[in-house]
């Protein structure tokens, strides 16, 4: 009994000693507190997150699932461009390539309006290859990511959907794939064009050091979409005709005299970048004078150009003194995006005035 009582107590002794040492408390502390992760564990998951869903197995289900996630990272891209470029560009290749034979062009004209309709997939097709590489140079340019942040936190880069070395490389590939696109199914030359006027206006700051030159190149840019999308919808070279001309240059300074009414409602931000904008070298009134102005020239001369119906001038006329009267009266930041919304169909509708003349003719 008296050695099994020592023996008891010895067991207890070295019991006690583990709960109190040191060592017992570290393994402890370590057990219930949680692993640290270093830096570099950290980089690497936030890494992972950019890079979109995980194909870990090649799973119909994973595959689909990444699918989607870079699909829609290319649509936001251009998502605020539709609008302004996509839908108005469209319109304007449809529509003036079923009415090309009112430009007397000298080409041969072997499509029927069924040709056009089916060749309008193609059409839609080119004008988001050629603009998908743009928008991508424009917002990973210097600082463009800091303004996305605070006015469209949604697109890839603020939201963390890509890295801007990402970005940059998509659209060192997505550039020679337009022109290359260009070539095979038409509009090579303005491809090369945009090329060129992206670069200069993203990289070489073309939109922020003049405003003269930012809305020329805008005015430039603009007629390179129209007229590739309808020699896409033609499916032959435009030659350089003089009607043509004439309707594209009238565009071009249609664009050039009224395309700052989008810098109307983000002049903060302009001026933060210090970007020269028109309204921030004349001043916000003058520069809404100007837009007024040469909205309701330009909503009588366009249709007055194309000798179309008293009724279709006068719709002309109307929206574009509704524009001008808008902009005048009404500053807010969603005043003035609703008049930006509101030239865009005014746009839409003096692309269509070439078709409203060939039907007119027609009856």
């Amino acid at each position: 009994m008296g050695d099994a009582h020592l023996a008891g107590k010895s067991r207890n002794k070295i019991f006690e000693k583990r709960l109190l040492s040191p060592d017992s408390f570290e393994d402890k502390k370590q057990a219930s507190s949680p692993k640290r992760v270093s830096t570099q564990q950290q980089s690497a998951r936030c890494t992972k997150c950019l890079d979109g869903p995980q194909l870990r197995y090649w799973s119909p289900k994973a595959i689909i699932d990444s699918l989607g996630f870079h699909s829609y990272s290319l649509w936001l891209f251009t998502a605020s461009d539709l609008k302004t470029i996509v839908g108005p560009s469209l319109v304007f290749g449809v529509a003036n390539a079923l009415a090309i034979l009112s430009y007397e062009l000298d080409v041969p004209i072997y499509r029927t309006n069924q040709d056009v309709g089916r060749r309008i997939p193609h059409v839609a097709f080119w004008i988001w290859t050629n603009l998908l590489p743009f928008t991508i140079n424009n917002q990973t340019a210097a600082g463009a990511v800091e303004e996305d942040m605070i006015n469209k936190p949604w697109r890839n880069l603020p939201a963390r959907r890509m890295t801007v070395n990402q970005a940059r490389q998509l659209m060192l590939f997505l550039y020679p794939l337009a022109v290359i696109t260009s070539f095979a199914i038409g509009g090579l030359k303005q491809s090369i064009a945009l090329v060129i006027l992206g670069v200069w206006y993203n990289n070489f700051a073309g939109g922020d050091k003049s405003c003269l030159l930012r809305n020329l190149i805008n005015a430039y840019g603009y007629v390179c979409f129209t007229s590739g999308a309808m020699e896409v919808a033609a499916g032959v070279v435009l030659p350089l005709d003089v009607r043509l001309i004439q309707w594209l240059g009238m565009i071009a300074a249609v664009i050039f005299s009224t395309v700052h009414l989008q810098d109307m409602y983000d002049q903060a931000g302009d001026q933060k970048k210090c970007r020269n904008t028109v309204p921030l070298v004349i001043g916000d009134g003058r520069a809404r004078w100007t837009t007024a102005l040469a909205m309701i020239f330009w909503g009588f001369v366009c249709p007055l150009y194309w000798h179309v119906e008293a009724g279709v001038l006068l719709a002309s006329f109307l929206l574009a003194s509704c524009i001008a009267t808008r902009g005048l009266l009404l500053r807010t930041v969603s005043d003035d995006r609703l008049t930006f919304k509101l030239w865009n169909a005014w746009m839409t509708l003096t692309f269509l005035l070439p078709l409203l003349r060939k039907m007119q003719r027609a009856k």
